[in-house]
């Protein structure tokens, strides 16, 4: 997907630009690139780019993937699974589209080789989701996860007929067994093809003249399988990953739907993350902070040295390059930004307190001692 457009780009909007506008942008585009308007060549490729752009950034979770990844975060879609958010029939209202008993435009193009909302008995199974957690540290490596699946498999009774053992199975009569049928309607641009679920057979195609009593008519059962999968370093919260064909099977052995899985990155008890870089608070006494000292912090793998010069401040930050998270989208890694905390004590011995007197002596500052008073004593204890 490197090689495609930046997708801001082919509506002509902002980053920053609203739903509104996007779709604003899109609808103009759309109505002058509609190959079945304009003729020139090269039309239905910039229609149906035009249609890809605006069928991820119109969607939340896709966009946020894409801002995110670029087109490396698309991987995972499949040219159906983006363009099916689009309701053509509000996109196009106004135009002269619309009508028919489907109610217009529910349904996707012909023109983007698929539609409808049931494939029919060769429907696809269905896609289900499962959340993970991990680690910074899983994640810094990446690392396989065993996840128990709860999806739905073919029934080993009626092996996904739907049908007892030895009843019979009909054609349905008005979708010749397509489970499908497809109306084409007259607009202002050309003809548009729906595609929907027949309503004789309720998108199946055929009629179960004896139920499976194992399955109950369904063809698929519910059951836990366990899988692997392996999870690459660098994935943040909100991280989906695509499982080819471990969703629920498809009917009468129609490709099964596939598994995603939504990472979840636990809070760590020392560092912050920011994308790609880490953040750590280091304390240091008062002595480090004056002389300078050479200090082992923290890592995500291990441990690393910092020098910390004489004469640091506190909330002085120093950076480690490449003590960070693995990156996602090149073969880099991030910084660990140490923050310096001065701590200074609590209490003081008495050698300490006439070393910070001369000290302070030599400094030529005057120190006043401030008496304590009964409420000093009391909310000090």
């Amino acid at each position: 997907m490197a090689d495609k457009r930046d997708y801001y780009e082919v509506l002509g909007v902002d980053k920053n630009a609203d739903k509104k506008t996007i779709k604003k942008a899109y609808r103009k585009l759309a109505m002058k690139y509609h190959p079945d308007v304009n003729h020139e060549e090269g039309a239905e490729e910039k229609f149906k780019e035009l249609s890809e752009a605006y069928g991820v950034l119109s969607d939340d979770e896709k966009r946020k993937r894409y801002d995110q990844f670029g087109h490396a975060g698309m991987d995972g879609f499949s040219q159906e699974d983006i363009f099916n958010n689009i309701n053509f029939e509000d996109i196009f209202n106004g135009f002269g589209f619309g009508g028919g008993s489907q109610g217009g435009f529910g349904s996707i193009f012909d023109l983007f080789g698929f539609g409808g909302e049931s494939s029919g008995p060769s429907g696809r199974g269905q896609d289900i989701s499962q959340i993970v957690e991990l680690t910074l540290e899983e994640v810094a490596s990446g690392v396989s996860k065993d996840l128990d699946v709860r999806h739905k498999k073919k029934c080993p009774k009626c092996n996904g007929t739907r049908a007892e053992p030895g009843s019979s199975v009909k054609t349905c009569p008005q979708c010749n067994g397509a489970g499908q049928v497809k109306q084409v309607q007259n607009t202002p641009l050309g003809q548009f093809a729906t595609v929907s679920k027949c309503p004789q057979c309720n998108g199946e195609g055929q009629h179960v003249e004896k139920p499976c009593t194992e399955c109950h008519g369904s063809g698929l059962k519910t059951t836990t399988n366990k899988i692997s999968i392996n999870i690459p370093a660098g994935v943040e919260t909100g991280t989906k990953l695509r499982v080819s064909g471990e969703g629920d099977d498809g009917i009468r052995g129609a490709p099964s739907g596939d598994l995603y899985v939504t990472i979840k990155v636990l809070k760590h008890d020392l560092f912050r993350r920011e994308g790609q870089d880490l953040f750590y608070d280091l304390p240091i006494s008062y002595v480090q902070a004056c002389l300078g000292d050479s200090v082992d912090v923290p890592t995500i793998d291990g441990e690393a040295s910092l020098n910390i010069p004489a004469g640091t401040q506190s909330g002085s930050t120093f950076k480690l390059r490449g003590e960070g998270i693995k990156s996602l989208n090149w073969s880099g890694k991030g910084n660990l930004y140490v923050k310096v905390q001065v701590v200074v004590p609590k209490k003081l011995s008495a050698k300490q307190k006439e070393v910070l007197k001369e000290f302070a002596d030599v400094s030529g500052e005057e120190i006043s001692h401030v008496k304590k008073g009964l409420l000093d004593k009391i909310f000090t204890k």
